[in-house]
């Protein structure tokens, strides 16, 4: 049997993908919002109001700062 050989070397291709790398990150933000928001109501909010609230009121800045960043590190 083959395997690939970035999987012989203990590489995963999702890690390598900025794609992944980015829906991660951005994940990663809309937990956090999704603490914030359900410790303010007193109750767990679940994710997707958590994704529609960050998506509307937050997503537009934080891409710019990615972006930004992004653009000082080249």
């Amino acid at each position: 049997m083959t395997t690939h050989p970035d999987l012989d070397n203990g590489i995963c291709l999702s890690e390598r993908s900025s794609l992944y790398r980015e829906i991660m990150a951005e994940r990663k933000q809309i937990e956090a919002h999704k603490w914030l928001e359900s410790e303010k109501a007193g109750k767990d909010i679940g994710f997707e109001q958590a994704l529609f609230s960050w998506v509307r009121y937050h997503r537009s800045q934080w891409l710019k700062i990615r972006r930004n960043r992004s653009n000082k590190e080249d």
